[in-house]
């Protein structure tokens, strides 16, 4: 991640992660081109400090064979962002910009056997998501279950290398009053990045 100085915010990083779990998983084919799943992942702090992310994909999904041949990946998560315009500048030197909040993560991936281990994964995102569609889960015919659990594969994403881009203009407190100004009477990715502005002190 290209990443300056005054935007550089690893604290931020697993609130970010957490308030935008729908991240791009990125590895390489066989033939070393990209290839990106865009899905959703939990964050898990272990004991130590250390953090992993767990998720999963389809069995049709060439990707998780990716992960076990070359299990180190890159994962993508996008916090809200817009366009920034010079307007908020006194100074009509200025050129228009635009304002995200991003983190990248470098993870090493475990592919995770059995229906009990996806079991307890999608039990885990179903209670971050909608925990009133657990008791349907559990409900369901055991042949059903069983289908969707052959269906996917689950991973354990482990994460080696954090960074976390806040880009809100920090490096031109004269533009932060305007700036917040504008965010605040847009839509809702413009009035999400007036809170990170308050969230980081800039007004």
């Amino acid at each position: 991640m290209y990443l300056p100085r005054q935007f550089d915010q690893p604290a931020q990083a697993t609130a970010l992660m957490r308030e935008h779990p729908f991240a791009s998983l990125v590895t390489t084919d066989d033939g070393g081109f990209p290839c990106v799943t865009h899905l959703p992942l939990r964050l898990e702090a272990l004991p130590g400090g250390a953090l992993r992310l767990l998720g999963h994909c389809a069995r049709a999904n060439p990707q998780w064979g990716h992960l076990l041949q070359r299990p180190l990946a890159l994962v993508s998560f996008m916090g809200p962002h817009a366009y920034m315009s010079p307007k908020v500048y006194a100074d009509l030197q200025r050129v228009p910009t635009w304002s995200y909040v991003a983190v990248q993560a470098q993870v090493r991936a475990r592919v995770l056997e059995g229906a009990a281990a996806k079991d307890a994964l999608l039990k885990q995102l179903i209670a971050d998501h909608e925990p009133a569609y657990a008791d349907q889960w559990r409900a369901l015919p055991e042949d059903y279950t069983e289908k969707m659990l052959k269906a996917i594969v689950a991973f354990e994403l482990d994460i080696k290398d954090l960074q976390c881009a806040v880009k809100l203009n920090q490096h031109r407190p004269e533009s932060h009053a305007a700036m917040y100004q504008a965010y605040r009477a847009g839509g809702a990715n413009e009035q999400a990045l007036a809170d990170w502005m308050q969230r980081m002190g800039l007004v």
